[in-house]
């Protein structure tokens, strides 16, 4: 046997570990079943210009999403790697709009799963900056969506532009 001698560094080692395990799968019970009702709020509420091969894939995606952080690798079953996947699986609906975004929301607080939804581009605007090369490419994905959409002014836009060049211009 290898661990014939105990001491308190390996108990603590062990103990660690399973409170670590625990809490993964508890978290991702709860991961799983935000992505059940994403998978609802896709078919209930197909999002515009979604033809039956985009909703499919979407399907397909979250549906292996769950099935990934349900039956981990072993060595995929961190909370890094769950954090990762929980980034992945609301990005959608983080930045989206519309009534499957809107359900999506309002299942998720009615089921309490603990979840928000976080409005970076107000984060981001208060700061008057771009921090760091996520919120840049955050920036340039959903700035011409946000103006269209009238979510931002257009002095908030203008502020925009200029965070974006500011960031480029140093280079990060």
């Amino acid at each position: 046997m290898l661990f014939l001698k105990s001491n308190k560094k390996e108990k603590h080692f062990f103990k660690k570990n399973s409170m670590s395990k625990k809490s993964y799968e508890e978290q991702a019970e709860v991961l799983s079943r935000a992505i059940d009702i994403a998978v609802e709020a896709f078919k209930k509420f197909r999002p515009k210009d979604f033809t039956d091969v985009h909703l499919a894939h979407f399907v397909s995606v979250y549906e292996g999403y769950k099935n990934d952080i349900l039956n981990p690798n072993y060595k995929f079953r961190t909370l890094s790697a769950l954090a990762d996947a929980k980034n992945d699986i609301l990005i959608y609906f983080q930045e989206g709009s519309g009534p499957d975004v809107n359900f999506f929301w309002k299942r998720i607080a009615e089921e309490k799963i603990g979840y928000q939804r976080v409005n970076k581009m107000a984060k981001i605007l208060k700061r008057k900056r771009i921090a760091n090369r996520m919120e840049m490419d955050f920036v340039t994905d959903c700035l011409v969506a946000y103006r269209q959409e009238g979510l931002i002014s257009d002095e908030e836009s203008i502020m925009l532009d200029k965070m974006i060049f500011d960031f480029q211009k140093k280079g990060k």
